[in-house]
């Protein structure tokens, strides 16, 4: 039992560190952490639970303004994904789902990381950018991944690390605060998993803090690295975890 809240603290401390830093990635790369230990609705719980705190501390320690046109298409969209991604969460092969996801973020991020002249998507408009933010909505129901997605597509639309920020920190925090919700009223959330928060809520608060200290001093063109190269990780984590799991189904 203690190896269980010790592996549950480790992942807090360095998931928050890289949520604080890169404003997103808590639940990815504490899944990291904890799919090998923990049984998926729990990891899932617990993940929408750190992002969510540190989404609040970020909210106070890193403030940014954000222009409600360019954030509301992401957020409406966000709000119709989080409630399908609850409902398909115990029907789902979490396995499958974390090797599909891992294998699009360690194949095209490299390649985003590697261009020179990365290609800004300017087409689509609001449209895409509420579709992106459906399938966030979709993503953060199922576990806490609501950034993962939206900041790629920010990634390719070319905002700047602040104007990015601003839409990925506020977009995060309206829908886990919802996603979170949508678990209490489900009745994914149960006492049993109180002293868990407990120890993440703790775990992380120190290094969410350095990461976001760490993110003011950084350059645009090391912040699109960082971002890059942090989802490229995650999905090397993601499929670490699947594949092994998916051997032993077949």
């Amino acid at each position: 039992m203690h190896s269980i809240y010790f592996v549950v603290a480790l992942g807090a401390v360095v998931a928050g560190f890289v949520q604080g830093l890169s404003g997103f990635a808590f639940g990815l790369v504490a899944m990291s952490f904890w799919a090998w230990t923990l049984e998926p609705r729990l990891a899932a719980v617990l993940a929408v639970f750190g992002a969510l705190t540190g989404q609040v501390i970020a909210a106070v320690t890193v403030r940014r303004g954000f222009e409600i046109q360019r954030l509301l298409p992401f957020v409406l969209g966000g709000l119709a994904g989080v409630p399908l991604g609850v409902l398909l969460l115990p029907h789902l092969d979490v396995n499958w789902f974390k090797a599909i996801l891992g294998m699009l973020l360690v194949v095209w991020c490299p390649a985003m990381l590697m261009a020179k002249n990365l290609p800004h998507i300017k087409s689509g408009g609001r449209l895409a950018d509420g579709a992106v933010g459906l399938a966030g909505g979709v993503m953060g129901g199922i576990g806490g991944f609501t950034g993962t997605l939206p900041t790629l597509w920010c990634t390719l639309r070319g905002f700047d690390k602040d104007e990015q920020r601003a839409v990925i920190q506020n977009f995060n925090l309206s829908m886990l605060l919802v996603t979170m919700g949508c678990y209490g009223a489900t009745g994914l959330v149960t006492k049993d998993m109180l002293p868990l928060f407990a120890v993440v809520a703790p775990a992380m608060l120190v290094p969410t803090l350095l990461g976001a200290r760490l993110y003011i001093g950084i350059s645009e063109v090391r912040f699109r690295q960082v971002v890059l190269g942090l989802l490229t990780v995650s999905g090397i984590a993601l499929l670490a975890s699947a594949l092994p799991r998916l051997q032993g189904q077949l």
